[in-house]
């Protein structure tokens, strides 16, 4: 779908929404009547050539079999099915009982529909529509309108976009953070590029699964499933195709699941429900997953559901290795999707992952963020990181990170790592038109070209290969004496009494000898120090700025003197202004 025809979807239905809904409800609610509105109006218009059939099974065996619901999906040729006596536009034929029609119809479809239906807490609006005497015309609206909602017409690919697009704008009108479960289309393509086409020989025409832990509208999902079967991948997968994902916000299940349905794919799997604190798939283990989780958001409320016992200890073995700060999440997901390695088959599981900054280096060594990097580096799981250019968000304009993690490296990238610097403007395309705080974009051969530096695997200007011991350094703790008046070191049986006011934490590189480092690097300024006999912690951080700075030599004096000069000159005028009034 096109730019221009997805805007004029979009127009149709905020002007649908604004026509109607603006005495009733704030822009910002819109949405509680438009995403289940649009729902519905999709699935009607599927149903609408097999309804009559729909009924006619159902009023035969509804007094005869429990299970009914097998054979109303094969007369509905669906998944689902409705068995009320309405559509969207018999109801219209009554207006005087249109309520009670209404909630008839909805209560006519089948279980999987109702799920949504629940989700969206629909039923809450119903009443308000109906008070406020809008209800009629909201389903006129849309009645008229389902054959340009209908999936013939809009795929569930263009209709994920709008549907991303429309909560975006629900929720800058709400001033509420837009697009918090969306990642941009084109960095999607970018993942599902690095994740399947190294591997493409591997997973042809075999069956796959693929699954996203913070699944939001399913778009990963989708774009992940196409590109496998597209002429693109050149994969061409006639391997079933098996999806899975989880959701913690009702209203972005019930889009997911809507879209899921709407494809008539019985392959595909969403559960609702935090992936912390309630795993949805407990006993599965998947060849792909890809994810934008959440970052700095607080997991308090999942770690109060995961604690248990007295001592409230986390004893999920999924979280054995560490536990970030409270505040910030998202490295709680990497240790989840690590949980879901395949580990006995040839392929093993890929991974593709988007996090911030926080995710590189926040933590000191022990730390919890620590100590769950140092778990992915040491067991060789981090292919490479990919820092991709900012304002690639709807949500944020800070710096982001695509991490690629696999448990099957080939030979030339075990012990390694490789950073990518994609932040240059040779990677992307600023737009015409800012979304939220999204205002540059990955363009195909941007896509192509970050591909091809990662699959080059090569040192070059914005490519570095390290080490996996490269990120790790011992930390040690550096005692000081006490000291009396008259300068002398205080002993304490026999030896210097340490100064806790003067103790100090040196990281030193793991592949630096330690007293070798001491010596060079601590003695010529402290020379009264010694290393403390307490614990040495390995600690692991990935200062990825570090290793892509690139020195800019200060202005000549003569530049600056010039600069000043003519400040001084300009500025005259307005002084000499200023003073004579």
């Amino acid at each position: 779908m096109s730019h221009q025809n997805s805007s004029l979807i979009i127009n149709f239905i905020w002007q649908v929404a604004d026509d109607i809904l603006r005495d009733i409800y704030v822009k910002g609610k819109y949405r509680d009547v438009i995403l289940p509105m649009v729902v519905i109006t999709r699935i009607d218009s599927e149903l609408e050539a097999t309804k009559a059939k729909t009924i006619e099974e159902y009023k035969k065996h509804k007094d005869k079999i429990t299970n009914i619901e097998p054979i109303l999906q094969r007369a509905s040729g669906y998944s689902f099915y409705n068995t009320s006596p309405f559509t969207l536009k018999d109801l219209l034929k009554e207006p005087n009982n249109i309520k009670a029609n209404f909630k008839q119809y909805l209560n006519g479809f089948s279980q999987n529909i109702q799920d949504i239906l629940t989700k969206f807490k629909f039923e809450n609006q119903i009443q308000t529509l109906d008070e406020s005497g809008i209800l009629f015309a909201c389903i006129d609206k849309f009645s008229n309108k389902s054959k340009e909602l209908s999936p013939q017409n809009l795929s569930n690919h263009d209709m994920g976009q709008v549907f991303e697009e429309l909560i975006r704008k629900f929720n800058e009108e709400n001033n509420e953070e837009a697009g918090e479960h969306f990642t941009p289309r084109e960095v999607i393509k970018l993942m599902t590029n690095i994740l399947f086409l190294p591997v493409a020989k591997q997973i042809k025409d075999k069956p796959l699964t693929i699954y996203d832990p913070c699944v939001g509208s399913g778009g990963m999902l989708s774009i992940a499933k196409e590109f496998i079967q597209s002429d693109e991948s050149k994969i061409h997968s006639n391997g079933t195709i098996f999806t899975f994902g989880q959701e913690v916000n009702p209203e972005t299940y019930a889009l997911c699941k809507a879209d899921m349905i709407l494809k008539g794919d019985s392959d595909n799997k969403v559960f609702f429900g935090s992936t912390l604190s309630n795993d949805g798939f407990q006993n599965d283990r998947f060849d792909f997953i890809l994810t934008n989780p959440p970052y700095g958001k607080s997991w308090k409320t999942d770690q109060d559901k995961l604690a248990v016992g007295k001592k409230k200890e986390i004893v999920d073995a999924r979280f054995q290795i560490g536990t970030p700060r409270i505040n910030d999440g998202q490295l709680l997901f990497m240790l989840h999707m690590l949980s879901k390695m395949k580990h006995d088959t040839p392929l093993g599981t890929r991974i593709a992952s988007v996090h911030n900054g926080s995710a590189l280096f926040t933590g000191d060594a022990g730390s919890g963020e620590s100590e769950i990097r140092k778990h992915i580096i040491e067991n060789d799981y981090l292919e490479a990181i990919i820092a991709l250019p900012k304002d690639m968000f709807y949500n944020t304009g800070i710096g982001t990170y695509i991490w690629i993690l696999t448990n099957r490296k080939p030979k030339n990238r075990q012990g390694k790592i490789q950073l990518i610097n994609a932040t240059g403007e040779e990677f992307f395309d600023k737009m015409t038109k800012s979304l939220g705080n999204k205002r540059n974009e990955l363009k195909p051969r941007h896509i192509e070209n970050i591909y091809q530096i990662y699959q080059d695997f090569k040192e070059t200007k914005t490519s570095k290969i390290f080490d996996n011991n490269d990120f790790g350094y011992t930390q040690i703790i550096v005692e000081r004496p006490k000291k009396d008046e008259s300068g002398k070191a205080i002993l304490k049986k026999g030896k210097p009494e340490s100064d806790s006011e003067l103790r100090d934490k040196e990281n030193i590189p793991l592949k630096q000898n330690i007293e070798e480092y001491f010596k060079r690097e601590v003695l010529p300024f402290a020379p009264d120090a010694w290393i403390s006999d307490k614990e040495r912690k390995v600690g692991y951080e990935i200062n990825f700025n570090k290793y892509f700075y690139e020195y800019t030599p200060p202005r000549s004096l003569e530049e600056i003197k010039k600069d000043i000069l003519a400040l001084e000159k300009e500025t005259d005028g307005i002084l000499k202004e200023i003073i004579e009034g």
